[in-house]
């Protein structure tokens, strides 16, 4: 049975219900090292109980792992208590390859049928191009959603790391539900244009990468090293200098936390959900106590004198590195 413990909000002006947070799953299918898929569907039902529905995935996820883990997961629930966010379009190659986006309407028809396939379902909610396809006007790859949505296989169109003149080229062609970007203390990019435009459009924000993959908790340590296959092991914020001086910042934060009674992690959920009930947090947990960690950041209240210290702890001028290495950043139309 299904404990309601997360309250709902609309995502955006169009978008579906969903709980307050989300569940993202990258993180079970090998993108931060080793995952077990015995305790990733553990994770899943434990968010699913304890009342969140929005669990994000991507159909490149482990070339095809995760939707199917999902899929699996979510088997034995009923299909309206979960509302299934996939992204699709980046192209894979045995061992992990990059080969590009391919945003074609085609393209994205067939992704579309594997996707229903590994799920196990036959629509998803919100489906969105991972990135923008410099070669396929994002017009036409929002026309080929919304048909799938006439057709009955998509409900809700969403974009993902897009900047404000995409955002409003997508919506003058169909109206959008959410945007997808990275969105946290340290990443905070967004504040300047992008979140203004999606609040003028009535387009919420899913925000990823709230926990800045791990930095803003008590997992990583000064002098962790990561697996080769570890998204962090080529992410600037987590190299020599770089990951020392985040450190400090977090050690700044770690301080608040300690005087509030609560943990980094939770401090660092709770700022991201006072920024407004437009803003979605999608936090990547791949281990039930995770999870119970991230439940407990839906019980802080935070005063206008505590969110003053959080944000002198941790200005977001003094991160230092981008949040992708050099190659991904050319590919984030967000950040032109």
């Amino acid at each position: 049975m299904t404990t309601k413990t997360s309250k709902e909000v609309r995502l955006g002006a169009t978008g579906p219900t969903v709980s307050r947070i989300g569940l993202g799953a990258m993180g079970m299918s090998g993108m931060y090292g080793a995952a077990d898929d015995a305790e990733s569907t553990a994770t899943i039902h434990a968010a699913l109980d304890s009342g969140v529905d929005l669990i994000d995935t991507g159909d490149f996820y482990g070339a095809g792992h995760n939707e199917m883990l999902i899929g699996r997961a979510i088997a034995e629930r009923r299909r309206e208590d979960v509302v299934l966010s996939v992204k699709f379009g980046a192209l894979r190659g045995p061992g992990g390859t990059w080969g590009g986006v391919d945003n074609r309407p085609e393209a994205l028809r067939n992704f579309l049928g594997y996707s229903l396939q590994r799920l196990g379902v036959d629509y998803v909610d919100i489906y969105r191009p991972a990135r923008l396809d410099p070669n396929v006007p994002i017009e036409d790859t929002v026309g080929a959603i919304a048909d799938l949505i006439e057709a009955g296989y998509v409900r809700h169109i969403g974009l993902s790391e897009v900047g404000v003149e995409t955002i409003r080229r997508a919506a003058a062609v169909h109206p959008i539900s959410d945007l997808q970007i990275e969105y946290s203390l340290i990443s905070r990019g967004i504040e300047a244009e992008i979140l203004p435009v999606c609040r003028e459009l009535g387009i919420g924000i899913t925000a990823y990468g709230v926990l800045s993959r791990g930095l803003l908790s008590d997992s990583i340590r000064p002098g962790t090293t990561f697996d080769a296959n570890d998204f962090r092991a080529h992410s600037p914020r987590f190299q020599g200098e770089n990951l020392d001086r985040n450190l400090e910042l977090v050690r700044a934060l770690g301080e608040i936390a300690t005087r509030k009674g609560v943990s980094v992690a939770q401090l660092a959920i709770a700022w991201t959900l006072t920024r407004g009930n437009d803003i979605v947090p999608v936090i990547g947990a791949r281990r039930r106590t995770r999870w119970a960690e991230t439940m407990g950041a839906l019980n802080i209240s935070l005063s206008d004198n505590e969110l003053s210290a959080i944000e002198s702890a941790v200005p977001a001028d003094r991160v230092a590195g981008e949040r992708y290495a050099t190659a991904q950043m050319a590919m984030l139309d967000s950040e032109r």
